[in-house]
């Protein structure tokens, strides 16, 4: 889809023109519509960093409780306790500190080692073969691996419980994705648990069994069965989607940037901020839902209470009033927290984690492919709405 000044200004989530290169449009909606309106859809949308940022900080106005997609906000579907990712406070607040309890940076970067000798044995068998598929290889492979790692998983169950929670995000494309309550949590993951209850570990979901907190009526107890068994389902499945499409982003940006690439490989203390980097330029997530618990006024006009607002964390990530010249990848840009993980109470539970993969992927492959040229005609950006990335990545290696 060709977008100029001249055309109509008009974003659709749905829109697979659009989704192919959607920075056009939200250079538009910074400028020209920072409060936009979409009829087709009926749903408001914030472009600017300051906007995105306060809206994402403001959780009494904005709140999650009806979900933070927006299909799922429109079902207008009871959630069920757990969810926490589409909760407000006062249980949101519990629910969180438990997790923060348990899922702390720390322990994140304790997998390290183990992520490492995951990569590696990925990798390893596919040196001198000239091609791989950052995808496939890597990012279908890695995310849930360490997924597998704090849950306790199988290793021969990870590819079925990706399968299952990717089959949940897919969209036709150009099509809302299906929503339904039954689709929140894995029914598998019931043999993980009975498995845990019996055989406890370290690892995560023996502590979500054993964690003891105070819930909002001011009881002191452990989470219920169903509790662990959403808990467990939206970590696999948050924390595999994104994290795949981080590492896609890493294989198709530093191929585009290849003087970047080469200066990381030589300087690996680069690693850090061309990973901050990558996650500000193109985040696996574009937009995030909130629903109005009162009228907002915003740019001159009155927003309803119960609308749907979409904050476009990825219009807001380059906006030039917070990252200057904000369209241009550079690896050395003056370090400005960008919002791809969010912002406030909300903020992604899993950030250390991904930061981590993200790393220690990059390292791994310099390792061994300091080159490489991304296979275009064979590349396919994924057909969903709620995360922007790609479904496969295939480069050649030099």
């Amino acid at each position: 889809m060709s977008i100029t000044s001249a055309s109509p200004l008009y974003w659709d989530p749905y829109d697979v023109g659009i989704a192919a290169n959607p920075y056009p449009v939200f250079r538009r909606l910074r400028e020209e519509q920072p409060l936009y309106y979409n009829g087709k859809h009926d749903f408001y949308a914030l472009s600017r960093f300051e906007d995105v940022e306060h809206a994402l900080r403001d959780h009494a106005a904005y709140i999650s409780g009806r979900g933070v997609i927006l299909e799922v906000i429109k079902a207008n579907l009871p959630v069920p306790p757990g969810v926490f990712i589409f909760e407000d406070p006062p249980i949101h607040t519990v629910h969180r500190g438990l997790l923060n309890r348990v899922f702390t940076a720390r322990k994140m970067n304790a997998l390290e080692p183990r992520i490492r000798a995951f990569c590696a044995r990925c990798l390893d068998p596919l040196v001198g073969r000239g091609k791989f598929d950052f995808v496939a290889d890597l990012g279908a492979q890695v995310p849930m691996r360490v997924i597998g790692m704090l849950l306790g998983i199988p290793e021969p169950d990870l590819q079925a419980v990706r399968e299952r929670g990717d089959a949940k995000l897919r969209t036709e494309a150009g099509q809302p994705m299906e929503y339904s309550d039954r689709q929140i949590v894995d029914g598998r993951f019931e043999e993980y648990i009975d498995w845990r209850v019996k055989h406890p570990s370290d690892d995560l979901m023996t502590e979500l069994l054993n964690a003891e907190f105070v819930d909002e009526t001011g009881a002191s107890r452990r989470l219920t069965r169903q509790e662990v068994l959403i808990f467990s389902t939206i970590l696999a499945t948050a924390g595999n989607e994104t994290t795949n499409r981080l590492i896609g982003w890493i294989g198709k940006l530093l191929a585009e940037h290849p003087d970047q690439r080469r200066q990381i490989a030589r300087n690996r203390a680069l690693i850090p901020q061309a990973i901050e980097e990558i996650l500000r330029y193109e985040p696996p997530a574009h937009h995030v839902g909130r629903c109005l618990a009162r009228e907002v006024e915003l740019h001159g006009r009155t927003v309803p209470q119960g609308s749907v607002m979409l904050l476009l964390t990825g219009a807001a990530n380059r906006d030039h009033r917070r990252f200057p010249d904000g369209d241009r990848f550079d690896i050395h840009r003056e370090q400005h927290p960008h919002l791809t993980f969010g912002y406030g109470i909300h903020a992604c539970l899993g950030s250390a984690l991904a930061r981590v993969e993200g790393r220690v992927v990059l390292d791994e492959v310099l390792n061994r492919f300091p080159e490489w040229d991304v296979d275009l005609n064979n590349a396919r950006l994924s057909s969903t709405s709620t995360v922007r990335g790609w479904q496969t990545l295939p480069v050649f290696t030099r």
